[in-house]
């Protein structure tokens, strides 16, 4: 049989290639110089996009994205609320960690095992693990002390106290959850003295709940700090008013003035004064508005001298002592034993 392959015929080197043979051929512009001018000119504006491309892009309205709104986190025990949001993003707090924001910063130093006591009937798990959350967002910073430094005691007791950091102040600030007039601190002043400091919370928590059953009620706290530069500050005015006028009687005016005990020429400034509203009485009018009251605590312990104790049971504070201190104190005023009856135990 016979098959008729077909075949291109070769072509010479020089001869004309077509042009439906190699790629489409391009049409040649009627006046290349028009089209040189129309292809410069298209591409400065090419090149004007691509250099704004970010203020476009800012220019430009956004697609909305969604996005998937935060939840509140699932507390594991079903019988603590879960945690909610708070001025800070990303931030939620339950109930007791907010109490106990405040209470540190109205405090400065807070025993641990007070607030266990007070804020979580006792109970160390969930204390434990609000105080690990806190101190993770840098809110609150606890340290262990080392008690009876002056070594009069054989045994040395350790406690654990808690204070409020810079952060966890500007934030318990900006809640709002506070007192009108309420001071908040943040870290430890006087490291030497926080044994005494951290007792001053719980004297205030036995005096609040007095307070609280007679009637009294929005409690407010003054620390030694503020109350002792609002004394100076009026000192200070009283003297630039009269240079020559006597330091004793200008005390003396001032101590009136802040109802606080002058004793032996001095001022007496309580470790903290609770300030509250007293219940309405049925024959006050309304618009009078609310009456207030204020109670001067103050906590003693061993480290007081006796002259010290005196000046305090005279001022006539609720004095607060802890019992392991009461057999020293009683040592120190063995000669004034009847001063013990105005001491109260911690």
């Amino acid at each position: 049989m016979r098959l008729d392959i077909p075949q291109d015929i070769p072509r010479r080197r020089d001869e004309p290639v077509p042009a439906d043979a190699r790629t489409p051929g391009r049409k040649l512009p009627d006046n290349p110089i028009l089209h040189r001018l129309k292809s410069l000119e298209k591409r400065s504006t090419d090149g004007r996009r691509a250099q704004l491309p970010t203020e476009r892009r800012r220019n430009e309205p956004t697609q909305d994205v969604p996005r998937e709104r935060r939840r509140p986190v699932v507390s594991p025990d079903p019988r603590r609320p879960a945690r909610t949001a708070s001025n800070i993003v990303g931030l939620e707090l339950r109930p007791e960690e907010k109490h106990l924001l405040r209470e540190a910063g109205r405090f400065r130093v807070v025993r641990t095992a007070d607030l266990r006591e007070t804020l979580y009937n006792g109970k160390a798990r969930p204390l434990e693990n609000d105080l690990k959350y806190l101190r993770d967002k840098g809110l609150v910073e606890t340290a262990p002390v080392n008690l009876r430094r002056d070594g009069r005691r054989r045994t040395i007791e350790r406690v654990e106290v808690a204070t409020l950091t810079k952060v966890g102040r500007s934030l318990l600030i900006k809640q709002g959850d506070l007192p009108p007039g309420q001071k908040v601190y943040a870290g430890l002043v006087k490291p030497r003295e926080i044994e005494h400091d951290s007792q001053i919370y719980r004297a205030y928590r036995k005096e609040a709940e007095r307070i609280e059953g007679n009637g009294g009620s929005n409690l407010r706290v003054k620390l030694d700090y503020e109350i002792k530069s609002q004394v100076q500050k009026a000192i200070y005015a009283e003297r630039k008013a009269d240079p020559k006028r006597d330091m004793a009687e200008i005390k003396q005016q001032i101590a009136e003035r802040f109802e606080l005990p002058f004793v032996d020429g001095k001022i007496q400034i309580p470790d903290a004064r609770i300030d509250y509203d007293l219940p309405r009485e049925a024959s006050q009018d309304i618009d009078q508005g609310s009456r207030t009251g204020h109670e001067d605590i103050e906590v003693l312990t061993a480290a007081y001298h006796a002259g010290h104790l005196r000046s305090k049971a005279q001022a006539g504070f609720r004095n607060y002592a802890s019992a392991s201190d009461r057999a020293t104190l009683t040592a120190k005023i063995e000669d004034d034993s009847h001063l013990m009856e105005n001491i109260l135990e911690l």
